[in-house]
């Protein structure tokens, strides 16, 4: 678990152009196993929420924020 933390810490400092390239080559190893339905649902997705950010329309909250409200409901 701690390499998995050093990497986080890692690549939170990472500018966020390639914190978004490094999340895409991770999402991409197994990116065989996803059926095409799936994939394309997620694209859509992804390029919805982009849209609605581009618009004003939501906004965005730092990932150490993000990952704090994670581990707390994991350990609730």
């Amino acid at each position: 678990m701690s390499t998995m933390n050093q990497l986080l810490q890692e690549a939170i400092h990472l500018p966020e152009d390639q914190r978004l390239t490094l999340v895409n080559m991770i999402l991409k190893v197994d990116e065989n196993y996803a059926p095409e339905d799936v994939e394309l649902a997620w694209d859509i997705e992804v390029r919805d929420r982009i849209a609605r950010y581009d618009h004003g329309e939501s906004g965005s909250r730092p990932a150490e924020e993000v990952f704090s409200d994670i581990d707390r409901r994991l350990k609730s």
